[in-house]
């Protein structure tokens, strides 16, 4: 299986900007600037790759925990993950230090301790865990 994602860009780092297109089409031109990625709290006016890995981390996680739930007998009602993707200067540029993932999930019959070992193996095996190279830290609380 291969997935792909097209970026275009016109103009200098800090003043041009582009767009980004997925495979799915549910990126279609997405905007994208040195503003939308360094100044632009809400991201209102555009994406950024943090944000594009925060929400492709997040996604594969649940699903990767959700395989594990369903393999140990339980359905999950719901599995909610926001995953914040740290951003700092580094010497001369800026690299991703870590990640961290909120976690708040609803399964009915399982235990705590089970839920939590559940979500660490799904947070160190999903494939975008070990395809990042930075530090990976979890909250995980079972709800309702």
């Amino acid at each position: 299986m291969k997935r792909t994602a097209t970026s275009v860009w016109n103009g200098t780092g800090t003043k041009g900007s582009g767009h980004l297109s997925t495979q799915s089409g549910v990126f279609d031109q997405q905007p994208y600037s040195f503003k939308t990625r360094f100044e632009n709290e809400d991201g209102k006016k555009g994406t950024n790759p943090e944000e594009l890995i925060a929400a492709a981390h997040a996604g594969c996680f649940n699903m990767a925990l959700g395989v594990q739930l369903e393999q140990a007998g339980f359905e999950p009602k719901e599995l909610h993950t926001q995953a914040a993707v740290k951003l700092e200067k580094k010497g001369e540029g800026f690299a991703v230090t870590s990640i961290h993932l909120t976690l708040k999930g609803q399964v009915p019959g399982i235990s705590a301790d089970k839920f939590q070992e559940l979500a660490k193996g799904a947070k160190e095996n999903c494939p975008i865990s070990q395809l990042l190279d930075t530090e990976i830290a979890m909250k995980a609380e079972l709800i309702g």
